[in-house]
C-alpha cells in the first residue's frame, strides 16, 4: 500500500506546490521553502523518509523538535557536501541541560526566542549586535553587552532603553568578557546556575544548546511608563516609540520581539560612530579618568544637526562606566538634554543616558529659565546667564559642556567668548559636508580673535591666559578671591560626522519643533500616576492656588502693557522662578517687574486658570510642594505648550476651552508672541462657566 501510494503518478508541478502550500502552516512559508518543495520528488520525500526513521530509531524526536527520547542522540549532514565532519554521538547530557542534540555548525542560530509573556532571550555571539526600535528593559543574564557606550554586566540592574523613531536606532552589541581559565563546560555551568534564577527550564535548554564561548545571554522585558504612555495618548504621537508598519514575514522571532514591544532594525539605521568619534572618546576618558590635578572640561561645539547630543550621551555612558558622577553644562537653549527648552541648567548626572531627551527628563542642580530657543536678540543676557549657573560647578568630576548650533557670523563670536569664559580643557569641533564653513577653534586661533564681548588677549606666561574681566565669575570656594585667573589653553579635537539626517533646510526647524514639543510633554508625564495605574487627564489633576500678592510677574520675551499681563499668564508655560527680592507687603496683585532677573528656576508648569473674584493663580506642576514654598515669581517665555494639549485630552465634551478660530489679532497684546500662539490658542483672562477645562481646587 505504502509502495502504491509512493509510486502514484504525479501531477503538474504547479499543483503539487499549491496543495503543499495550503496544507502547510502560515509562519514557516518563505521562498526558501517553496523552492525546496517544488523540487523535492517522490525519491526524495523516500529518501528524507528513510533519514526521519533511522533518526528516530537513534533517539531524536523528530515529530516534537529536537529533545531525545532516549540516551543516545543523532545528527546527520545534508545532501549538499560540507567540508565539516558531522558531529559524533554524545553521551546523556546533564538533566538541567535538558537536550543532548547537539546543533550542527552548518545551522544558524536563532538569536532570540520567547521567555514568557513580555518576554524574549537574545543570545549574541561575540563582537555581534541587535539593532531594534521601540521600547524595551534589559538585563544581561550573562556575559557583558554595551548599548550607546554604557556597558551592562551580568548581576547589574535592568536599565530601560528607549530606541525612538525621532532619532537614530539604538544597538545592543556584545562585549569581549574576560574569563581566566575557564574552558567552555565551566562557563556553560556557570551560566546554567545564573540562569536557572530567571529562566524555566525550556528557556535553558534552548540557551545552553546554542551556547558559544564567550557568548552574551540578554533578557529583553516589556517597558511602560506613565511618560511614555502619557505621550502616546495623543494622536499622532503612537508611533514615535513603535511605528505600525505591515510585516510581510511572520516568524517565531518577530513574534517574540512584538510581545516585548520592539522590532528589529537594520544596522544602516543605527548609529554611526566613526574613527575619529571612537578616538576622541577613549582619549576624554583616559583623561577623565587618569588626570590627577584637576577634573577636564569638554566643550563639544559645532554646527546644526552633525552628531553633539550624541556624542554628549556616548561620552557621559563611558564616563560613568568608570566613574561615579559626571556634571553637565547645558548652554544649548533649543534642543536641550534634560529639561524642557529655552533653559542653561547644570546637571550632575549618575545614571546612564539610553534614549532621547524627552525621555530622560530630570532636575537639576542649577537652573535659569531663559525663555527663548534662540539667543539672537539678547546676546549678552545669555551670557550673564551662564556665568551665574556656571558659578556652581564644584571641579569635583568631569564637566561636558553643550554649545548651540549657531556657529556663524555673531554665532562664532559668541562661542569664542564662551570658550574664554569657561576654560575647557579640550574643544570637540564637529564637521560635515553639509555644514557650514568653521575655522579651526585652536588656542592661538581664540586668542587671536575678538568675540563678541571680549577682546584678544596676548599670553602673559607660558602657562596660560590672563583675563581679569572673568576672575570674580570663576573663583570658587577654595581659592583666594584676590589670586588672578590664568586659562591654560585647550586641546582642539576634530570630528568629522558621516551619518544620513531627514532634516533639511527647509524641514529643520519644523523637525525641532516637535523636538521641543516632545520634550515638554515629557516633562507633564511626571504628573501622571505610576504604571499600572491609569492615565489621568490634566483637566482632571488637582492644582496648587498661588495668591496673587504671593508671586511676582514677568513676560520675557516680549513687552506686554500692564493691563494685559493676565491674559499673557494664563493658559501659559510658566517658570517658577526663587528672586532676592522680598515680594511681601503688596495686599493686591499682581505684582509686576520691570525687568527679568536672573534668578534660580526650580521647575516649571501651567497657569490653567485665574480665579479673579479670589485673586488666585491655578498653576498645576510635578515640582513637590517643599520646593513651592520657596517659589515667588513666574516668568513666561516664548516656549509653547503643545497643541495636542488643549486640544486631545481625554473626557472633554462640548467647546474646547483655550481653543477658538474667532480672535482678534488687532487687539493689544494679541501678537503670536504672546496670546495667540500656532495653532489658534486663546488665552482667557477667566473661564466660561459651561467651558471648565480643569476641575475646581479642593
Amino acid at each position: 500500500m505504502a509502495d502504491s501510494l509512493l509510486q502514484r503518478k504525479r501531477g503538474s508541478s504547479r499543483a503539487t506546490w499549491l496543495r503543499a502550500r495550503k496544507g502547510r502552516p502560515q509562519l514557516i512559508l518563505s521562498r526558501r521553502h517553496r523552492r525546496r518543495l517544488r523540487t523535492l520528488r517522490w525519491r526524495g520525500r523516500k529518501r528524507l523518509k528513510r533519514r526521519l526513521q533511522l533518526a528516530h530509531a537513534a533517539g531524536a524526536d523528530w515529530r516534537e523538535g529536537v529533545c531525545p527520547v532516549s540516551r543516545t542522540s543523532v545528527a546527520w549532514k545534508p545532501k549538499t557536501a560540507d567540508p565539516r565532519p558531522a558531529p559524533a554521538l554524545a553521551p546523556a547530557p546533564d538533566p538541567d541541560e535538558g537536550c543532548a542534540w547537539r546543533r550542527p555548525a552548518w545551522l544558524p542560530i536563532p538569536p532570540v526566542r520567547p521567555a514568557g509573556r513580555g518576554r524574549a532571550l537574545l543570545l549574541l555571539p561575540l563582537e555581534q549586535g541587535f539593532t531594534f526600535s521601540g521600547i524595551c528593559r534589559v538585563t544581561c543574564l550573562y556575559g557583558q553587552v554595551q548599548v550607546l557606550g554604557f556597558t551592562i554586566s551580568q548581576g547589574q540592574p535592568p536599565q530601560d532603553v528607549f530606541s525612538t523613531y525621532t532619532h537614530s536606532r539604538l544597538t545592543i552589541s556584545s562585549l569581549h568578557y574576560f574569563m581566566p581559565e575557564k574552558s567552555n563546560k565551566e562557563m556553560k555551568r556557570e551560566a546554567r546556575t545564573l540562569l536557572r534564577s530567571h529562566l524555566n527550564k525550556g528557556d535553558r535548554c534552548w540557551a545552553m544548546r546554542n551556547f558559544s564561548p564567550l557568548c552574551s545571554i540578554v533578557l529583553l522585558e516589556r517597558l511602560k511608563t506613565s511618560t511614555v504612555n502619557f505621550i502616546v495618548s495623543h494622536p499622532g504621537l503612537s508611533n514615535v516609540f513603535q511605528q505600525e508598519t505591515p510585516t510581510f514575514q511572520i516568524n517565531a522571532e518577530s513574534l517574540a520581539l512584538r510581545s516585548v514591544g520592539i522590532r528589529r532594525g537594520k544596522k544602516k539605521i543605527g548609529h554611526r560612530l566613526t574613527e575619529s568619534f571612537l578616538s576622541a572618546v577613549e582619549e576624554l576618558v583616559s583623561v577623565s579618568c587618569e588626570e590627577a590635578d584637576g577634573c577636564p572640561i569638554i566643550l563639544v561645539c559645532g554646527s546644526q544637526d552633525v552628531g553633539k547630543s550624541t556624542f554628549n550621551r556616548y561620552l557621559i555612558n563611558q564616563l560613568l562606566n568608570c566613574l561615579p558622577c559626571v556634571d553637565y553644562l547645558e548652554c544649548d537653549l533649543g534642543q536641550t538634554e534634560f529639561t524642557p527648552p529655552g533653559c542653561i541648567s547644570l546637571f550632575n548626572i549618575t545614571e546612564p543616558i539610553l534614549g532621547p531627551p524627552f525621555t530622560h527628563q530630570r532636575t537639576p542642580q542649577k537652573m535659569v529659565y531663559y525663555g527663548k530657543p534662540s539667543c539672537n536678540s539678547s546676546c549678552e543676557n545669555y551670557i550673564e546667564i551662564i556665568k551665574y549657573v556656571f558659578s556652581a560647578y564644584k571641579r569635583e568630576s568631569p564637566l561636558i559642556v553643550n554649545t548651540m548650533g549657531w556657529v556663524t557670523d555673531e554665532g562664532l563670536l559668541l562661542l569664542i567668548d564662551l570658550i574664554r569664559l569657561l576654560s575647557p580643557s579640550h574643544v570637540i569641533q564637529f564637521g560635515s559636508s553639509r555644514s557650514p564653513y568653521m575655522p579651526d577653534l585652536t588656542s592661538a586661533y581664540v586668542d587671536d580673535m575678538d568675540g563678541l564681548y571680549t577682546k584678544s588677549k596676548a599670553k602673559v606666561r607660558n602657562r596660560g591666559y590672563n583675563l581679569p574681566e572673568f576672575a570674580d565669575i570663576l573663583e570658587f570656594a577654595d581659592e583666594e578671591k584676590e589670586s588672578p585667573v590664568f586659562f591654560t589653553g585647550h586641546k582642539l579635537m576634530c570630528i568629522k560626522a558621516e551619518f544620513i539626517i531627514r532634516k533639511t533646510s527647509r524641514n529643520r526647524e519644523t523637525y525641532n519643533k516637535i523636538l521641543r514639543g516632545l520634550a515638554v510633554l515629557g516633562y507633564l508625564g511626571k504628573l501622571q500616576p505610576p504604571v499600572p495605574k491609569p492615565l489621568c487627564p490634566l483637566h482632571g489633576l488637582t492644582p496648587y492656588q498661588v495668591p496673587f500678592n504671593a508671586v511676582a510677574l514677568r513676560v520675557i520675551h516680549s513687552d506686554v502693557a500692564p493691563t494685559h499681563i493676565l491674559y499673557a499668564v494664563n493658559a501659559s508655560w510658566v517658570g517658577l522662578c526663587k528672586i532676592l527680592d522680598d515680594v511681601g507687603g503688596y495686599t493686591r496683585g499682581p505684582i509686576l517687574l520691570a525687568q527679568t532677573p536672573i534668578c534660580d528656576c526650580v521647575g516649571f508648569g501651567i497657569c490653567r486658570g485665574i480665579d479673579m473674584e479670589n485673586r488666585l493663580y491655578h498653576i498645576l506642576t510635578p515640582v513637590p510642594p517643599e520646593e513651592l514654598r520657596n517659589v515667588n515669581c513666574l516668568l513666561v517665555g516664548a516656549i509653547s505648550i503643545p497643541q495636542c494639549v488643549f486640544q486631545c485630552q481625554q473626557g472633554l465634551e462640548g467647546t474646547m476651552p483655550y481653543v477658538t478660530t474667532d480672535y482678534n489679532f488687532k487687539l493689544p497684546g494679541a501678537s503670536d508672541k504672546i496670546g495667540a500662539r500656532e495653532g489658534n490658542k486663546k488665552p482667557q483672562e477667566k473661564l466660561h462657566p459651561k467651558r471648565k477645562f480643569y476641575r475646581k481646587t479642593k
